[in-house]
């Protein structure tokens, strides 16, 4: 078993270091977050940091990296606007939403340079992507400066849900095999999820039980 330890860490060429760390923790989500600037101009990036916070208030997070340095339009697109969209990726978009994380102008919309269709919905600020089989709407409701890497914690509240028919089960679970939703393995690795199990809630003696994943029809 290899073993690398804070000083090997320290020592590691920058993309080897990325590759690793970007990795070790897990499959992460795959989303594209859009916005829509101040003087109209619609983007659209991907995100592998959204995490669910909390159902109650319904709120999620992103993490935005350092400014400065020619990235950011999401970030302070939302700021300015208020508003932002959470959009599950599927494979058919994968090479344009991976080339999203390029550092366009602000003036360029994503949208249009990587075609990618977004889909506009009347009382809401930001643009949806057309296809996404789960999408999101949302507002900016606070953030947090992390002096450890000097990030940006960004906490969003969900407002509207949008999602295709046959997805979710009576008791509110949301099957994401079935969206086609796409996860993500380090920075540029994408692959799909197959639910195996899904399992009852845990609690002090009482026995566990399977629970279904699928519509019963």
């Amino acid at each position: 078993m290899k073993h690398f330890t804070i000083g090997d860490i320290a020592e590691m060429e920058r993309i080897y270091r990325g590759n690793l760390i970007n990795s070790i923790t897990g499959f992460k989500s795959a989303n594209l977050l859009a916005t829509r600037s101040k003087d109209g101009v619609d983007n659209v990036a991907i995100f592998s940091s959204v995490t669910h916070l909390g159902s109650n208030p319904a709120i999620f997070s992103f993490v935005q990296r350092p400014l400065g340095h020619g990235a950011g339009h999401t970030y302070q697109n939302l700021k300015e606007t208020g508003h932002i969209t959470l959009n599950h990726l599927n494979m058919d978009l994968v090479a344009r939403a991976h080339q999203s994380s390029a550092k366009y102008d602000p003036e360029v919309s994503e949208f249009e340079e990587l075609n990618i269709e977004k889909e506009i919905r009347d009382g809401f600020n930001a643009p949806f992507v057309k296809g996404a089989a789960i999408q999101v709407g949302a507002e900016y409701e606070s953030e947090y400066y992390l002096k450890e890497n000097k990030c940006i914690l960004v906490i969003c509240r969900i407002t509207d849900i949008f999602m295709n028919d046959g997805l979710q089960l009576d008791d509110g679970f949301v099957n994401l095999e079935r969206a086609g939703t796409v996860t993500i393995n380090g920075l540029d690795a994408y692959a799909k999820a197959n639910i195996k199990e899904r399992w009852s809630y845990a609690q002090v003696g009482e026995d566990l039980h399977t629970l279904p994943h699928e519509i019963q029809r």
